[in-house]
């Protein structure tokens, strides 16, 4: 029986996702949880594992398309079995209604169905030009499409001239260059091709849009530039207008004294410093004593559902993390029963695989709290939004030093502003301010930390 391959929903908030690669071609034999094709999402490219055994039968959405979740990517087929073609419509979830044919890049064609006979040297070159098995005429014994064919085919692609200039419909173009250009309101047929057969991608008519966008490779930022509004940046974008939107949003701030912290950072830096150890930050401690403050109002480790408001086992705790081109927030999971040091080592741990995208998915969902830290950006305080579907979000400002009464006396003190968003849906003011307050009591005095 023929299994389809479905674009996965990777968290609440995935809404689409992008084939960034095959791992396997038309016709290649697959196992069950053996990896078939890697996804991009809006902050990070994960892999897809195949949801049966069988021989990868079509691939219904080329590498670089973007579809809804739960579209048919592509169709798996048991040995003998030829399955009627599928097209990329998005499979109901249950109590969803089907929402129809998803945009798709190409038009769909008649081709030969079912499993394409080819040697695995016509299979490679295929794979790696972007060319679909079906469209190729085969030469070879018993209808087999053979290493020639495929380069016969490339060929008479980059022979073939552009369309003539005319109606969009006469134009050699993806469905997604058309939607960009309808967009921008620009001629399609003026823009210069770079697929195979002088196909217009997505991606010419970006160019053809924002010339100078190159410029943003190199971090030079040329007056008159537009910046497209699309990928990561867009993303973030739309999930925090949804944010807002979604949630009863307040911050409150509350300006501590930590110099006791920056006494405990520089002993323990000095303890460990002939250690392996990473050399400990304020915002390892933060991290430390929001967990147990998280302890001390569970109400704040929390999140609102249709059922109700669901209190967390453990504190899974969000570190955001800056990017070139936006920011992702994996979590810490359990780190309410990690020592200090721990959360120290797993918060680089999670820093270096964000930066290097190769954050797994379980390491960015299912975060209960997050702290975003902009101390190092010389900023003493903000308003965070909250990370959907958390209860709170803990933001830290610089340290200062300042002109304060200590003890009766005045003397240099320094200084740190937090800010406190919650979602006052699950939350009054008083619980939340006594939970900032609880944070501030224990960076003032980290002793009691240990009590």
């Amino acid at each position: 029986m023929a299994v389809e391959i479905l674009m996965p929903k990777w968290g609440l908030t995935m809404k689409e996702g992008t084939v960034s690669k095959w791992l396997k071609a038309i016709g290649d034999t697959v196992t069950k949880g053996e990896n078939l094709l890697e996804v991009e999402t809006s902050k990070i490219t994960n892999t897809v594992e195949s949801p049966g055994d069988g021989t990868l039968h079509q691939i219904v959405v080329p590498e670089g398309e973007t579809v809804p979740v739960m579209t048919i990517l592509g169709v798996l087929a048991e040995e003998g079995e030829t399955p009627e073609p599928r097209q990329a419509v998005v499979i109901a979830q249950e109590g969803e209604e089907s929402s129809g044919p998803a945009p798709v890049a190409e038009k769909e064609k008649p081709k030969k169905s079912g499993f394409i006979p080819a040697s695995p040297l016509a299979r490679r070159l295929a794979k790696d030009w972007g060319i679909d098995l079906a469209d190729v005429p085969a030469t070879g014994p018993k209808g087999r499409v053979v290493e020639q064919d495929v380069r016969d085919y490339k060929d008479k692609l980059d022979a073939t001239p552009a369309a003539p200039v005319g109606t969009a419909a006469a134009v050699y173009a993806s469905d997604s260059a058309f939607e960009a250009a309808k967009k921008a309101g620009i001629d399609i047929s003026l823009v210069p091709g770079t697929g195979i057969g002088a196909k217009i991608t997505k991606a010419d008519v970006l160019k053809a849009i924002h010339p100078s966008a190159a410029h943003l490779q190199t971090g030079r930022l040329i007056p008159g530039t537009v910046i497209p509004m699309d990928g990561m940046r867009k993303v973030i974008a739309d999930n925090m207008m949804a944010s807002l939107h979604n949630a009863a949003q307040l911050t409150v701030f509350v300006e501590a004294d930590v110099t006791p912290m920056v006494e405990l950072r520089d002993k323990l830096r000095k303890k460990h410093a002939d250690t392996d150890l990473p050399r400990v930050s304020y915002n390892d401690i933060i991290a430390y004593a929001v967990c147990r403050a998280l302890k001390d109002h569970p109400i704040m480790n929390s999140c609102l559902t249709d059922a109700g408001i669901e209190l967390a086992g453990n504190v899974n705790l969000g570190i955001a993390v800056a990017l070139e081109d936006g920011l992702v927030v994996p979590n810490v999971k359990m780190a309410d029963v990690l020592g200090l040091m721990d959360i120290a080592v797993r918060i680089r741990e999670l820093a270096k695989k964000a930066r290097n995208n190769e954050l797994g998915m379980d390491e960015i969902q299912g975060g209960t709290f997050t702290i975003t830290n902009v101390s190092m950006i010389g900023v003493d305080g903000f308003t965070p939004i909250l990370n959907p579907p958390e209860t709170g979000i803990l933001g830290v400002g610089r340290t200062r030093e300042k002109p304060g009464v200590h003890n009766g006396q005045i003397c240099i003190r320094t200084m740190m502003t937090l800010s406190l968003t919650f979602d006052h849906r699950v939350v009054d003011g008083a619980p939340a301010m006594s939970f900032l307050r609880t944070l501030a009591d224990y960076l003032e005095d980290p002793l009691t930390l240990l009590g």
